[in-house]
């Protein structure tokens, strides 16, 4: 015989949840930004909140000569791509005096950046110079002990010698420098030792060192080291030993903080990223490490989110793909994102973007809110890429939900949930895959409860005063409730009715003294009821803090 544990609910007076159009970002008057420089850009745009600008050089600019270095010398130089762009950067001084803060980019490895006495004094032949993966300029072997051993010294120079390690208006610094935008190229170092150039010892050899000098000059700035390397799968990988080196972890590991630039593939491979602490589990939810260095020392985590319609991306629905890629940057605990006013849709899509910046940076102790967009989605990686990658669990390639601190899982016997009815398939690029948006409930089945699960620590320092908001999809003359527990016992909230608008809408509960102490079927904190005789489907539930959380005052959100 199956036993059951049998929950009572009774009703207790409680405010009718309030029904609105469409999305709601809204947060309490309490809510601040982490900083004024979540946002960053090439060029600060006061208007959007980016108060910060790059600082772009070429290392010939800087280091013009053996033992010399200049902030005031200017440079200029063209793609080798036909129809390639012209860059022309202005002096180090110049920009460094730009108001606002300002992010660093040091472009070192094209044989146009590099100065021409290290390409003489290492003897660099022509031989040793390869495109990088956009075809857009030839790279020197950083790699090579001489080269590096340079650049190491240049890099001391300047951040120390110069001051940008202590400078308060420094906020990080692109590393190690190398290929183009300088974004860590693999691609490169692969076609080196695929020519036989360099072995994979050598290449382990100079990660490594990477790690240990940069970490070392920027003493306890480091942190303040934005690693541009792929993490898994895309890293370089040590083909005698037949595994992935997690070289970006190993960066993380070493004190760096990292970045991540193509975070709007928001299905795509992200999901196990060791380097951010982000791992899949064998029932296919994502978690987030939050004791792994990155976050517990407050490194910065960057992405970009600027190409939509751009980049060769493209996409008819450029709200769905904003929104999407910002929770997944946010997944991540991304503190700092690159954005674009124009690429990005900051104007049209405002009202998200303040959302936006009032998330990024926040940790478990004095987030605003804890949420859950319900979905279900491939990660093409893991077909694309097999049988190379080497990461398993329930449902492969199939993960569920976007999620930060609230989780929301399918329960025997009564909350089995079905995916929603919104299919997207490719968007933005193919590797995105297919998702269905939204979780459903399975009335036929007498699935008529979806279960959500508050991070304990979230939950801890949680105030009585909370409000939940449930966006969902105004489909099917039906009702649903929410249910709840706090001190006094069990409750259930008054029904939401739909009414068949086929539209998507969200609706605010003001909870009652709420207690989420694992209490209810199968140790949830809450659950949606569907009373109706059609099924609801629910997409994004956040739990929001009307208070400010005690331990907000304990902690720092500065950026190491």
């Amino acid at each position: 015989m199956r036993n059951f544990i049998i929950f009572v609910f009774f009703s207790i007076s409680t405010q009718a949840a309030i029904i609105t159009n469409g999305d709601d970002w809204s947060l309490p008057a309490w809510v601040t930004p982490t900083s004024n420089y979540v946002y960053f850009n090439e060029f600060s745009s006061p208007a959007f909140h980016i108060n910060n600008h790059v600082i772009d050089v070429t290392w010939r600019q800087i280091n013009p000569a053996q033992g010399v270095y200049s902030q005031i010398n200017t440079d200029t130089w063209t793609e080798v791509a036909a129809g390639g762009e012209t860059f022309n950067f202005d002096s180090f001084a110049n920009q460094r005096n730009e108001a606002g803060h300002y992010w660093l980019r040091i472009w070192l490895s094209g044989e146009q950046w590099a100065p021409a006495w290290v390409l003489t004094d290492c003897n660099i032949p022509a031989s040793q110079r390869w495109l990088d993966h956009s075809q857009q300029d030839r790279h020197i072997p950083l790699w090579n002990t001489c080269v590096w051993n340079h650049a190491k010294t240049m890099y001391q120079h300047i951040f120390q010698s110069w001051g940008v390690k202590d400078d308060p208006k420094f906020e990080f610094a692109y590393v190690p420098g190398g290929f183009f935008y300088g974004e860590f190229d693999f691609d490169v170092m692969w076609q080196a030792f695929q020519d036989g150039s360099v072995t994979a010892t050598q290449l382990l050899t100079w990660l490594a060192d990477i790690r240990t000098s940069l970490t070392t000059i920027l003493g306890d700035k480091h942190g303040k080291l934005m690693y541009t390397g792929q993490d898994y799968p895309f890293d370089f990988q040590n083909t005698s030993a037949g595994a992935f080196e997690l070289h970006a972890k190993q960066a993380v590991d070493a004190g760096m903080g990292v970045r991540n630039g193509i975070s709007e593939l928001f299905n795509f491979h992200l999901n196990e990223t060791p380097a951010y602490g982000s791992h899949i589990q064998a029932d296919g939810h994502v978690t987030i490490d939050e004791n792994y260095i990155v976050h517990s020392q407050n490194h910065v985590i960057g992405n970009e989110n600027e190409c939509y319609n751009a980049c060769g991306f493209t996409t008819t629905d450029p709200y769905y793909a904003v929104v999407m890629s910002n929770l997944k940057a946010l997944q991540l605990r991304s503190t700092h994102l690159l954005v674009e006013t124009v690429e990005s849709y900051m104007t049209p899509y405002a009202t998200h973007w303040n959302w936006v910046e009032h998330e990024l940076g926040k940790k478990v102790n004095n987030a605003p809110d804890a949420w859950v967009f319900l979905r279900e989605y491939e990660d093409r990686f893991f077909i694309d890429n097999t049988p190379t990658n080497d990461i398993n669990w329930t449902g492969k390639p199939w993960l569920h939900n976007f999620e930060r601190w609230l989780v929301q899982k399918d329960v025997a016997p009564n909350g089995m949930s079905q995916r929603g009815s919104d299919v997207r398939t490719n968007v933005l690029n193919p590797d995105n895959g297919t998702s269905y948006e939204g979780r459903k409930t399975d009335r036929v089945n007498n699935q008529d409860y979806l279960y959500f699960y508050v991070q304990d620590e979230f939950a801890n320092g949680t105030s009585p005063n909370t409000q939940l908001k449930v966006t969902f999809v105004d489909t099917a003359n039906t009702q649903w409730q929410l249910q709840y527990q706090n001190s006094a016992g069990s409750l259930v909230t008054e029904a939401v009715t739909n009414t068949s608008t086929n539209t998507t809408k969200t609706a605010t509960f003001d909870l009652v003294d709420a207690n989420f102490n694992n209490g209810m079927t199968a140790n949830a904190d809450f659950r949606i009821y569907n009373g109706g005789s059609q099924d609801i489907e629910v997409r994004f539930v956040r739990l929001i803090r009307l208070t400010q959380p005690l331990l907000d005052t304990i902690f720092s959100n500065g950026f190491e």
